[in-house]
């Protein structure tokens, strides 16, 4: 997988995971396709960019998508973000949809959240790449076992978390989760074909914050600044 680029924190948790047989494998099937001349989104050096930009330590809240966006230009290794200047995807205007709904935060002109990342909001996919135009392309190849490494070390911590489950990948990780310390807020993905049934009016964002606020903690600041 060439250099893995994520926080301190996260690699000294997750450094014997890259060494599991699963992920040898995956290794194995990235490079193949990649030979093949197959188009893998996000770029090598964004795979681990959730983990990078969000240490262990900060994690309040944990948004968990199914995989990358798999248009061109779009994924960065952020769940549902894209990067300045790229036309925001459906999913996340459904997402700037409901925020709206809920906490009244119009929505943003742009697509990228990593000011949510900074805040601790860890924007996971529970597969971390996907193939150009095939979606859900890579799962079962190894990075769900990933992931759920990725999510036990989050529920291992004493401090409350609010995971965010969007979809039926997404959550198939409530069963792991340690609900009498941490919240889980479960929904449809937020996708054209699913948010209807049952992701708008889900209410997550102000849950979130309620659930935060409730124990000391700081809220997240949902709205995104402009000029991303």
């Amino acid at each position: 997988m060439g250099e893995i680029k994520l926080h301190p924190s996260w690699l000294e948790k997750l450094r014997g995971e890259f060494d599991r047989d699963h992920m040898q494998s995956l290794r194995t099937f990235l490079a193949e396709e990649r030979a093949a001349g197959k188009r893998i989104f996000p770029a090598p050096s964004n795979w681990f960019a959730a983990l990078d930009l969000t240490p262990l330590p900060e994690v309040r809240v944990v948004i968990l998508g199914q995989d990358p966006y798999h248009g061109e230009g779009q994924a960065h290794g952020l769940a549902f973000s894209v990067q300045p200047g790229v036309r925001t995807p459906p999913s996340l205007a459904n997402i700037y949809k409901e925020l709206a709904a809920d906490l009244g935060i119009p929505p943003a002109r742009h697509g990228h959240l990593d000011h949510w990342a900074r805040q601790g909001v860890l924007l996971l996919n529970t597969a971390l790449t996907v193939e150009m135009g095939r979606a859900a392309s890579h799962r079962g190849r190894g990075w769900e076992l990933f992931t759920d490494a990725v999510i036990a070390q989050v529920n291992a911590r004493s401090e409350p978390v609010v995971f965010m489950l969007w979809g039926s990948d997404a959550r198939k990780k409530a069963s792991s989760i340690d609900r009498e310390r941490h919240l889980v807020l479960q929904a449809p993905h937020p996708s054209p074909l699913s948010a209807h049934s049952g992701f708008f009016g889900c209410r997550h964002f102000s849950r979130a914050n309620d659930f935060l606020r409730e124990r000391g903690m700081k809220p997240v600041d949902w709205a995104l600044p402009e000029g991303a």
